[in-house]
């Protein structure tokens, strides 16, 4: 588990530095279509600020983009407790707890490390499941937040939203930015930043996809090691499985956070979905029976 830890620490480091040179690549072809370093200088500047900003916001702003409500124990004893049991049982300081107003059963976790974590889960998946079966999803979420995956989601969150506002701009570049009055710019280098557009996030999302589905099949397996009941993880996505549904509030942005996509199905959606499918998450985990 502690080779984990440290292997997505250095993930989180080959993320950052992917996505930067990602961004200086951007940044480089503004400067050489439109024939100005200095386009590149702040674009870069800007794009960190942002992604900084994102950084230690985006615990708050996925909450806010769901609907998620912060509960005490006395809002709802039972979900409250069983994560208070799962902080001790997992060392883990004892994260802020919401619930989201859902029908779709799902559950996510998010901030920047275990000392300023957050668990959610919705009442549609509290309400399907018994007490094993939510034990056993929250400590999939917790095992998410002592693996220091839920880091990894923050930074990665970031940065794919820098990436959507560049693209943007970019568009608007194209499209609706004012001409220049030499009217210099290359035809060719308007071609690259088209491309860089509309490149630009479907290499985010792919980039987002590998790192998600591997931390899925890790998380499920934790979650076990946390129990010690393989049969309530595996219940758990069977019901998940087969009680899936959208949720009310779905976002692209927060979609790798849940244990279960919260997104519409459709070809393009399960095509760059952050997630494993649900019946090779259970065939692991019935495969691994023995050694856990």
């Amino acid at each position: 588990m502690y080779k984990q830890i440290a292997e997505n620490k250095r993930r989180t480091a080959y993320i950052i530095i992917g996505f930067v040179l990602m961004i200086g690549g951007i940044a480089a072809v503004f400067a050489w279509a439109y024939n100005d370093p200095w386009i590149a200088v702040w674009t870069i500047i800007v794009a960190m600020i942002y992604a900084a900003i994102q950084y230690y916001a985006a615990g708050s702003l996925a909450m806010m983009m769901t609907g998620a409500k912060e509960i005490e124990k006395k809002d709802n004893p039972r979900f409250y407790n069983i994560v208070e049991n799962l902080s001790i049982t997992t060392g883990l300081p004892m994260p802020k707890v919401y619930i989201i107003d859902d029908k779709a059963p799902n559950a996510f976790a998010t901030g920047r490390d275990p000392k300023h974590a957050s668990v959610a889960a919705t009442t549609g998946l509290l309400d399907i499941m018994n007490d094993k079966e939510v034990t056993a999803v929250m400590a999939h979420e917790m095992s998410h937040v002592k693996n220091y995956d839920i880091r990894v989601s923050m930074i990665v969150f970031g940065l794919v939203c820098v990436i959507g506002l560049i693209s943007d701009l970019a568009f608007r570049f194209m499209f609706y930015g004012s001409r220049r009055r030499d009217n210099e710019g290359s035809p060719v280098g308007y071609i690259l930043i088209l491309v860089v557009a509309i490149l630009s996030p479907i290499v985010a999302a792919l980039a987002q996809m590998a790192v998600s589905r591997q931390r899925e099949y890790l998380a499920d397996a934790s979650a076990v090691n946390i129990t010690r009941y393989p049969e309530g993880m595996i219940d758990a996505l069977k019901k998940l499985q087969s009680h899936s549904t959208p949720m009310k509030s779905q976002n692209v942005a927060t979609e790798a956070m849940y244990i279960n996509n919260p997104l519409r199905k459709g070809f393009f959606n399960n095509l760059l979905s952050s997630h494993p499918p649900i019946e090779k998450r259970i065939e692991r985990l019935e495969h691994g029976k023995k050694t856990f």
